[in-house]
């Protein structure tokens, strides 16, 4: 039985303002996966984001000509991004729609070039529901196709918890189930944000067993834990030298785990 996402469904559609803003709090995560998809997207094709959120990557990508299927789950992030496709004169490049990341069976088989896969992970805490989520995603690509997967660390949040709400840490409940289970204890309250955080030994398993060929595996936020004013402050050069030094480093294991978001990167068989 898949999992009641009407929670999360709730959560997004009441959080377009917070969303819309977070890639500026979050200036590396941005920047790093965009160093990534230009690394590994091919250079034209159909691409299909699923969790496109307020369309910060899915926009940008349209104007480069791709054509893009954009699936999420919240309603009113499908009814704001189709009008701002309409004010920026690219509503033809972007097919939004309302749906499941778990069943995606009004998507075409095998036509898409990439998959990009950036968030409905998050929430998906049953690993039945993880596993139809990359299986249908498999599905949709075509053979050599490449996936985009972002996950949440378990242990990369740890940083932005202790700076953020450092009361956290007294309800101790919580604080093993996650540490132990990756997700809130099974008897608390639905709402608020509901997620899975990963281990880093999971994530090419979790792939691999339906069929991806694991590409690479990335902090997204390597070695600055929660301190993204620091990196938001760098400009001209020295962001330049920052960002392609922690491009380098993304993919080390000791950084990987620590970064806040994981970024798998996988291709579909040729066959």
């Amino acid at each position: 039985m898949m999992d009641d996402l009407t929670d999360i469904r709730e959560f997004y559609n009441a959080a377009w303002d917070a969303e819309e803003n977070r890639l500026e709090r979050h200036q590396l995560e941005a920047d790093i996966t965009w160093r990534y998809l230009n690394l590994y997207l091919p250079p034209r094709g159909r691409l299909l984001e699923i969790g496109f959120g307020t369309g910060f990557y899915t926009f940008p990508l349209a104007k480069r000509g791709y054509q893009i299927t954009a699936i999420d789950l919240a309603d009113e992030y499908v009814i704001r991004c189709k009008a701002k496709a309409e004010e920026l004169g690219i509503s033809d490049q972007i097919d939004f729609r309302t749906g499941d990341a778990r069943k995606l069976n009004e998507i075409p088989r095998d036509e898409f070039e990439a998959v990009l896969l950036m968030g409905p992970l998050y929430h998906l805490l049953l690993d039945t529901d993880r596993t139809a989520a990359l299986r249908s995603a498999y599905a949709c690509l075509k053979p050599g196709g490449v996936i985009f997967s972002a996950m949440i660390s378990r242990f990369g949040i740890l940083g932005g918890l202790i700076k953020d709400n450092p009361s956290w840490i007294e309800n101790q409940e919580e604080v093993w189930s996650v540490v132990r289970h990756g997700h809130r204890p099974a008897n608390a309250p639905r709402g608020g944000f509901r997620g899975y955080y990963v281990r880093l030994e999971e994530i090419a398993p979790m792939h691999e067993r339906v069929g991806f060929r694991t590409l690479k595996i990335a902090g997204i936020e390597p070695a600055i834990s929660a301190d993204d004013e620091s990196y938001n402050t760098l400009e001209g050069k020295q962001r330049d030298l920052w960002l392609d030094l922690l491009l380098e480093i993304s993919a080390e294991q000791s950084m990987v785990a620590s970064s806040r978001h994981i970024l798998y990167i996988g291709k579909k068989s040729d066959d």
